[in-house]
């Protein structure tokens, strides 16, 4: 019953988020929670994980929770369940609406999803921020510190590079940085 589940879950997640992954991350975070696949601290974790590892991270979302909830058929159902409408929408496209993507109906199909996607996207990355930080609730703030450190040295290197070595760091060369900043800033405190 939790491979049917699992693939329902995802299929329906992949099929109405228009956007890719990172729209995505709400849906999932409601779905896993509502099931009590994952706790909403769990969640954070590993959506932190799955964004710094290689690939969409809806699909790595997918495949790690399916692989906890259900082990390896877990993950490749729960991976086929978000990946199979994009492919099957991406293939209908390209045989049927080739010729129409100037079409007034599809342009206004897409002008009308773009602001939604866009505040889906926001709004993900300004509770991702918070939770980082220590937002808990509306009333409730629970500072935490090393990621306040942390996210002032990503800041503080990212400007040394941009304004006296006149470089922007890549998004993988931030990603390295941060986890470096990580194991740095939790051996201090820790050791």
């Amino acid at each position: 019953m939790i491979y049917l589940t699992l693939f329902l879950e995802f299929f329906k997640m992949g099929l109405f988020t228009f956007g890719g992954g990172y729209a995505m991350i709400p849906l999932i975070e409601e779905t896993v929670l509502r099931y009590g696949w994952l706790t909403e601290a769990r969640f954070s974790e590993m959506l932190g994980v799955c964004e710094s590892t290689p690939g969409p991270v809806a699909v790595n979302m997918a495949t790690y929770i399916g692989a906890v909830q259900g082990g390896f058929l877990g993950s490749l159902v729960a991976t086929l369940g978000v990946v199979l409408p994009s492919f099957i929408i991406i293939v209908l496209i390209a045989a049927i609406l080739k010729n129409f993507t100037d079409h007034p109906i599809f342009k206004g199909f897409v002008r009308g999803v773009q602001p939604v996607v866009i505040g889906l996207i926001l709004s993900t990355g300004v509770i991702l921020f918070a939770k980082a930080l220590g937002y808990v609730s509306l009333t409730e703030f629970k500072a935490d510190w090393i990621s306040v450190i942390i996210f002032a040295l990503l800041i503080g290197i990212y400007w040394l590079a941009l304004k006296v070595f006149k470089k922007k760091l890549s998004a993988i060369q931030l990603i390295l940085i941060s986890a470096g900043l990580g194991l740095g800033v939790n051996f201090c405190f820790w050791a």
